[in-house]
């Protein structure tokens, strides 16, 4: 206790001094065992032994290192024997074949790792392991079949052959009777004023990309976009300062009869110095 020096007896003194060279803390549990003093912490032995002097030392604890001082060897020798038994049933059988040892299960496990005393399993499956549930056939699970799609059944996401939405961009998307690139799936959202400019004036020429000349990207009318040059896009949006998308509509035509003048212009002085 705290401001309170613990007695001992002479009997008591002397198992301590026996015994100063282990750690304080399994002197301790050792000491409670074997006096059935509970009391008494492992600070008090410790303050003891300085006063006593009788301090372990680095020769005493170079001699001891690498040794128990809770297990005994017929219980080391034990432990080796059983090695196999896992984390879970080696405490239980430990007591089984040593009532009265003293050691703690968290002691017996670092004994065993310290020791590299290991089971000899890997946690993994062996080459040629056959699971449980081979050539069995299992009853369906009521739980899991109430939530199972059945046959014919389209998922709540499905989408039927012309369904549009928009996208984040503002771009309307339309459900085309096509399989999906990425997926394989039979239909596939697409961009409406892709679908409908392609097939008034054919596929898309590399490098070229699709402008909407009124600004509202709902509009997928054909003659609501032009192909123009990809290149061309930088000097229509903010970093050539126009901002074609939000200019008034009767400047629209000029920024944009502008921008395609300064892409040509800029192509053929590419050409000159190539």
């Amino acid at each position: 206790m705290r401001g309170q020096r613990i007695s001992y007896s002479a009997d008591e003194l002397a198992w301590i001094k026996a015994r100063a060279a282990m750690p304080r803390k399994e002197l301790r549990t050792l000491f409670v065992a074997a006096f059935n003093r509970p009391e008494v912490t492992h600070d008090n032995l410790k303050a003891l032994c300085v006063r006593m002097g009788w301090s372990a030392g680095p020769d005493a604890r170079r001699r001891n290192r690498g040794k128990s001082t809770v297990l005994t060897p017929e219980q080391i020798d034990w432990l080796r024997a059983n090695a196999t038994l896992s984390r879970a049933d080696v405490e239980p059988a430990f007591r089984a074949a040593f009532p009265d040892a003293a050691a703690t299960a968290a002691q017996i496990i670092g004994w065993r790792k310290r020791n590299k005393v290991k089971t000899g399993r890997t946690g993994h499956f062996e080459k040629g392991h056959a699971p449980w549930t081979k050539g069995r056939k299992l009853p369906p699970n009521a739980n899991s079949q109430a939530t199972q799609f059945r046959r014919g059944r389209n998922p709540h996401n499905a989408k039927s052959i012309g369904y549009e939405s928009l996208n984040p961009d503002g771009y309307v998307l339309i459900c085309v009777d096509r399989p999906n690139p990425f997926t394989g799936y039979r239909t596939h959202m697409a961009f409406k004023h892709k679908e409908l400019w392609v097939a008034e004036h054919g596929p898309i020429p590399d490098g070229h990309v699709l402008k909407c000349l009124d600004g509202d990207k709902t509009n997928c009318d054909p003659s609501n976009w032009e192909c123009i040059p990809q290149g061309m896009l930088p000097r229509l949006n903010g970093k050539s300062g126009r901002a074609y998308d939000h200019a008034p509509a009767e400047l629209k035509p000029t920024i944009f009869a502008t921008a395609k003048l300064e892409h040509r212009l800029s192509g053929l002085r590419k050409g000159e110095r190539a």
